[in-house]
């Protein structure tokens, strides 16, 4: 299944994956069957809050913060499998008994805001009452961005960013073969070699995941011409356009080059590929922000632990810019969305309550800090970034001015992952790669069927 693009919303931790395997049930305490009442209270009532993240401690940890704020507003958490939402969140919106407030995610996929933007509302008076008439100023652009109907509609609200592009490396790995991170292509691949020279693990893919192979081809190209990759989703400019094809050769001989490991078409990014560089059996990997939350020592030892390799202990896992593709020093490709966006029922009778939950976590200095901290978003807020003394990382000498610097970058980020893409495109662009990684189609060919099934632009 095309998960939210095959997994490219996927990475958690092995134990965070398994506890999203069920529906985690609740009491629906704040549910309703008709359109909201206009003086229904903002600062008590009881509500529900039904998404396929975050997980369930980290959404505990969100409504006891919120509580501090608003102890008479009750908030029912739960936590609906990836893969099971739309299935269950579909008849609930339509039905009577819908949560109060809900995941939405950009583009298309699961959760999609082409979905469900019509059983939301408009949520911008809430933010501008929040932040002021310069609100877009202090947020990430690139969550409303993705969260905003065509009509102009702001149908949730983004609670922080997830971006790919960065590639992790184990430093430990690198300093036991006196090797060096490389900085453009041609030295990824002698990297590669000395790695091999030693029987060790150099750089994994998990070709068998469509969503993970297209953030490798997109970085890639973005790398070689920025901005192509999106003129392209525009419709723009074609996909067999000579940058795309140089793009995909370049993926093509990454899998000939001795930079992905052999058999990567039968393994997925998750769990597979998370388990062996967490478990330290590679050194390196393209995984995106979201893995911030590895560089602590509890999510480090946790990962490290349900990775599965015996004798795995934790190590300071750091970022570095994607390798200069043609080494012409264009900007280190980094691209993303929303990781989700919360949204209010259009039914519900506690709106005002919802409005409340909503634009606190969203935009109150107090609850960023939250998700800030705990590395696995970055803040809506432009302004918050983690507070370091109270965040353990395995090693802050070697991480911490790394983590700033792809913070930063990340706020002025304007480059969409899935937000522009439609369900369709990005199932089309998951058979060419995958088509591509297992030797069953050239590039070219693979980007003539791709510009056939987007159609001509």
């Amino acid at each position: 299944m095309f998960e939210r693009f095959s997994g490219a919303r996927r990475r958690r931790t092995a134990i965070a994956i398994a506890a999203m395997a069920a529906s985690v049930a609740v009491v629906l305490t704040g549910c309703s069957g008709s359109p909201a009442s206009s003086n229904d209270s903002a600062t008590s009532g009881s509500i529900t809050w039904w998404g396929w993240t975050p997980e369930i401690g980290v959404g505990k940890q969100y409504v006891e913060s919120f509580n501090k704020a608003y102890p008479n507003i009750k908030v029912t958490y739960k936590q609906v499998a990836t893969a099971s939402y739309d299935s269950a969140i579909r008849p609930a919106l339509a039905s009577s008994v819908g949560p109060d407030v809900f995941n939405m995610a950009p583009g298309g996929g699961i959760g999609s805001i082409q979905a469900y933007q019509g059983s939301a509302i408009d949520l911008t008076p809430a933010v501008t009452s929040a932040l002021g008439s310069g609100w877009k100023s202090k947020v990430a652009a690139i969550g409303p961005k993705g969260l905003t109907t065509s009509s102009g509609k702001l149908a949730a609200l983004s609670v922080g960013s997830t971006f790919a592009g960065p590639v992790w490396i184990n430093p430990t790995l690198f300093a036991k073969y006196g090797l060096t991170p490389p900085k453009t292509l041609d030295e990824w691949v002698q990297v590669c070699k000395a790695f091999a020279s030693h029987g060790a693990t150099c750089f994994e893919q998990g070709a068998g995941d469509p969503g993970f192979n297209m953030d490798l081809l997109h970085a890639i190209a973005d790398s070689i011409q920025p901005g192509v990759w999106s003129n392209a989703v525009a419709g723009k400019a074609k996909w067999t356009d000579p940058t795309l094809l140089k793009a995909m050769t370049t993926f093509e001989q990454m899998f000939h080059n001795g930079i992905i490991q052999k058999g990567a078409a039968g393994m997925q990014q998750y769990p597979d590929v998370n388990n062996d560089f967490m478990g330290g059996k590679t050194a390196m990997v393209m995984m995106g922000t979201w893995y911030m939350q590895y560089s602590t020592t509890a999510g480090a030892t946790a990962a490290v632990s349900a990775s599965g390799v015996a004798g795995a202990k934790p190590f300071p896992i750091v970022s570095i810019p994607f390798p200069d593709v043609t080494g012409a020093g264009n900007p280190a490709p980094l691209f993303g969305d929303a990781d989700y966006g919360l949204a209010v029922n259009v039914k519900s009778k506690h709106q005002n309550a919802a409005k409340t939950f909503v634009t606190w976590l969203a935009t109150n200095e107090g609850a960023q800090q939250v998700v800030a901290n705990a590395l696995n978003d970055i803040s809506a807020l432009t302004n918050i970034s983690p507070k370091w003394t109270d965040i353990t990382l395995v090693d802050s000498a070697k991480q911490q001015s790394t983590l700033d610097t792809l913070i930063k970058s990340s706020n002025t980020t304007t480059e969409a992952r899935l937000g522009d893409l439609s369900t369709a495109l990005g199932q089309a662009i998951g058979v060419a790669t995958g088509a591509v990684a297992a030797g069953q189609a050239s590039p070219k060919q693979a980007l003539a069927t791709l510009q056939s099934s987007a159609g001509t632009n």
